[in-house]
């Protein structure tokens, strides 16, 4: 190998982006291994935060002789720097190292059925700017994919970031979704193309891509709630119920990626017909678009209610938001309609909890704007459904993050798979 040859590796095998492209097979044994030491380290300083040498030596498996040395290549390569001075356990205090923020860079994006998130974030997982929203309506369509990779890019331009340290975008999508394969099979399934082969011939940057429950589970990982927790269930509420599960630390997928389809449990027997093509689940008696049917229904049929006044008495004009606001202005109409959903929704509920066992379950999606007028009729419903003793070890919660959750996860879904060949893996030196 020339020494040219040498100095190329040596300033790129570090780079998870190198890795993606698939360049790995240039490096000598000696440089693989050192690619991967390299990257175990940045992985610790991006799951703890700032670490010291020991601190380093004991969650990797290395001496300290060889931490110091690749944090020194680390450095000389700007992607860690010396952050001040930790605590001393015996004699001279160490130096503390993390991450340099905008040695690095990703994008969230989240797609919904009626709008899109896009935000910007550096390797500390600090958003830069804002989270910015495209109002369009999802289609499987190449003018939808386009409109999603402009609107991107227009928002990666004005953050002024160099796109060449972007190492992924990750992207949250409804419906039945292969993060393996990259496949949705209910939406942008037009092309002969996977959907992450969609994205990643217009972004020409590795693309990862999973359902919006499992992003937004990621979200409240990495940013919410369930930080530092190592049993919990995050449920996004909106048009349709979906699932993320935290087990052991970890985002579930199941045996072929579809784990939590939660919505489509049936809990009614010959209810009403889901989209799915199934009758009686959970989406059926229990989401944002059942919530809005039962409104419309109701209204015709006469209640009385103050959501006519908010749609100039087009029926057809109301909305799950427009209920969840009229709930929480007194309105006792939508908030009876609330308690309808939170009690079936508690039932389904009901069998996770025995199931699992979570200490947490963490309720998010435009439904969670409702607060105590679904979560009381939830609790009301775990109390009847659950065994108190182990109803009683968990803890239902609100998503601070709301509707932002999976733009937050879609960043982290990127990190998560830089980092994979890493995770929990110890390397000897």
């Amino acid at each position: 190998m020339s020494k040219n040859t040498t100095q190329t590796n040596t300033t790129l095998y570090y780079d998870p982006v190198f890795l993606q492209n698939g360049n790995l097979n240039r490096l000598s044994n000696l440089g693989i291994k050192k690619y991967f030491l390299k990257k175990n380290i940045l992985n610790q300083l991006y799951q703890r935060g700032s670490m010291s040498n020991p601190e380093l030596c004991k969650v990797t498996n290395m001496s300290s002789p060889s931490i110091s040395k690749l944090l020194t290549e680390l450095m000389n390569d700007k992607l860690v720097r010396e952050e001040g001075i930790g605590h001393s356990i015996g004699g001279r205090k160490p130096n503390l190292y993390g991450l340099i923020p905008d040695a690095r860079f990703n994008i969230g994006i989240k797609i919904g059925q009626e709008s899109s998130d896009v935000a910007v974030f550096n390797i500390r997982n600090e958003i830069i700017g804002k989270v910015r929203t495209l109002s369009r309506k999802m289609e499987s369509s190449d003018a939808f994919v386009d409109d999603i990779y402009h609107f991107a890019s227009s928002v990666i331009n004005n953050t002024g970031i160099d796109s060449s340290k972007i190492l992924g975008i990750g992207i949250g999508l409804p419906g039945l979704v292969d993060p393996v394969k990259g496949k949705n099979y209910s939406y942008l399934n037009h092309s002969r193309y996977s959907t992450r082969e969609l994205f990643e011939r217009r972004f020409k940057k590795p693309v990862f891509i999973n359902n919006d429950a499992r992003v937004m589970a990621l979200g409240e990982y990495a940013f919410g709630l369930a930080k530092g927790k190592k049993n919990v269930l995050c449920l996004t509420v909106s048009a349709g119920i979906g699932m993320g599960m935290i087990l052991n630390g970890n985002l579930y997928y199941g045996n072929s990626g579809f784990a939590g389809e939660f919505g489509h449990i049936r809990v009614v027997e010959d209810g009403l017909l889901c989209h799915c093509g199934k009758r009686g689940c959970l989406e059926t008696v229990a989401s944002g678009l059942t919530l809005e049917r039962m409104a419309r229904e109701q209204v015709a049929l006469g209640k009385v209610t103050n959501l006519l006044s908010l749609v100039d008495g087009d029926i057809e004009k109301i909305t799950a938001g427009l209920v969840i606001k009229s709930a929480l202005s007194g309105d006792q109409f939508c908030i009876d309609l609330l308690s309808v959903i939170g009690e079936n929704l508690g039932k389904g509920l009901s069998i996770l909890i025995h199931l699992f066992n979570p200490e947490t379950i963490i309720i998010g999606g435009e439904m969670a704007k409702a607060d105590q007028y679904i979560i009381d009729p939830v609790k009301q419903a775990l109390n009847k459904y659950t065994m108190a003793h182990i109803r009683n070890d968990t803890v239902i919660l609100v998503s601070k993050l709301l509707e932002k959750a999976a733009v937050l996860g879609a960043s982290a879904l990127v990190m998560e798979n830089i980092f994979m060949d890493v995770k929990n893996t110890a390397f000897p030196v």
